[in-house]
């Protein structure tokens, strides 16, 4: 017996390693166009969860050597709501949230009729979710070659055009073993070698939810990236390529919720009939069923709400976070929202809630800003820069790298103009 629950324990243990797939994923029959193999390389690195003040914080020496070489803002705002998915996707494709349509890591589309979830393999990586140019595609279409480790959308066909190499998103890679396929990307043959890759840590954001963001554990994490970014920078070098660009980014920050006096979600939403709501616990939607009810419901809502949130109609809410109404192109955020004054968090009764989290308006909670340093012979030396939009990292890429912007974008060209070299 003893035999065969350990032959159990086994096969039951390879049939949930074999469910994650490793392997590299390589689009076949793309070559760099003749003109691109003499262009620049630019290496964009997020590291999800790194609040802005984590550098200084936790004395991540390599990051701080870049910021005091190359280009470092004092942050970088994300867009709103603050979140990993459509953060990372408003990098990379230069988009508000709400006109690329990634509004939440979860929420349902009304005219799919369908749930799209970060957790969900085959929407995650169903480009139909995704709008924008994302920049891989952009330049695929322009004749470079890119790449992407586990950049959120980047299994997808959004935009037209997947990245020449990718990954379906795991969690099996250390970051140094993530650092080592990037190095062998950049060994490959020029008309087959990327000029564009987007690196991604989950690390610091794992340990900013579970242990908080002054936690031992979170130091732990910026280490383990800050030395994978000092390694990476390292064999770079000693390949000797020249114009090697590094962009690093982290889509949000961290701050420690009040989880033992969370905020009751009012008792009238829990109506299916007439509601339905999605909660991400620093935000909640309300998708009002008959919209004759929005304006009473808001009343009514807004009468009985304690002063630990507000409650905005769509059309209301702030202009600086271009999450109305007129932004909203997929019909995907709701007419109401609740919005909880951190630390406080909404908390469905039976549900738990991790002692970090994001997504507040980074315009009035700082520990939402996100970092950028970026360093390479495109920047300038030894630059400062005050805080800016992540939504202009895609001009800066566009520039560098030569590629023709051809569709709208939300990015300005201002940060672009600041920070590189004429």
């Amino acid at each position: 017996m003893k035999n065969l629950i350990s032959l159990l324990f086994i096969l039951n243990y390879l049939g949930v390693f074999a469910q994650t797939d490793t392997a590299q994923v390589i689009t076949p029959n793309r070559l760099n166009a003749a003109e691109t193999r003499s262009k620049p390389y630019v290496i964009l690195i997020s590291a999800d969860g790194l609040r802005s003040d984590y550098a200084e914080k936790y004395h991540a020496k390599n990051l701080l050597t870049w910021a005091e070489k190359g280009v470092t803002a004092k942050a970088m705002l994300p867009s709103f709501p603050t979140i990993t998915f459509p953060n990372h996707w408003s990098l990379i494709t230069g988009l508000y949230p709400a006109h690329h349509g990634l509004i939440d890591n979860y929420f349902y589309d009304y005219l799919k009729k369908k749930f799209y979830a970060m957790s969900n393999k085959e929407a995650a990586e169903d480009g139909s979710w995704y709008g924008g140019n994302p920049l891989w595609s952009l330049a695929e279409k322009q004749g470079m070659l890119s790449a992407s480790m586990m950049w959120v959308g980047s299994a997808s066909d959004a935009g037209g055009a997947r990245p020449t190499y990718y990954y379906h998103y795991h969690e099996k890679f250390s970051p140094q073993e993530k650092v080592s396929k990037v190095i062998n990307w950049l060994q490959l043959p020029e008309d087959i070698r990327p000029h564009f890759i987007t690196l991604y840590f989950p690390e610091v954001d794992a340990s900013g939810h579970r242990f908080g963001p002054e936690s031992k554990e979170t130091e732990n994490a910026v280490q383990l990236v800050d030395h994978a970014v000092g390694a990476l920078f390292e064999k770079v070098k000693k390949l000797g390529l020249k114009n090697v660009n590094f962009i690093f980014v982290s889509d949000h920050g961290m701050i420690k919720v009040d989880i033992e006096n969370p905020l009751t979600i009012p008792e009238i939403l829990f109506d299916k009939n007439r509601f339905d709501f999605y909660n991400a616990q620093t935000l909640l939607r309300i998708v009002v069923k008959n919209p004759a009810e929005v304006k009473a419901v808001y009343r009514n809502l807004k009468k009985n709400k304690t002063p630990e949130y507000d409650v905005f109609l769509d059309k209301k809410f702030p202009k600086k976070l271009n999450f109305s109404p007129k932004h909203d192109r997929y019909n995907r955020i709701g007419q109401i929202l609740l919005v909880p004054k951190s630390p406080k968090i909404f908390l469905e009764k039976g549900k738990k809630a991790s002692v970090g989290k994001h997504g507040y308006n980074p315009y009035e909670v700082p520990e939402m800003k996100a970092a950028f340093i970026a360093l390479g012979p495109a920047f300038k030396e030894n630059k400062k820069i005050g805080e800016f939009q992540n939504v202009n990292i895609y001009p800066i890429v566009t520039d560098i790298l030569n590629l023709k912007i051809t569709e709208p974008i939300n990015g300005k060209q201002k940060v672009a103009n600041e920070i590189l070299q004429k």
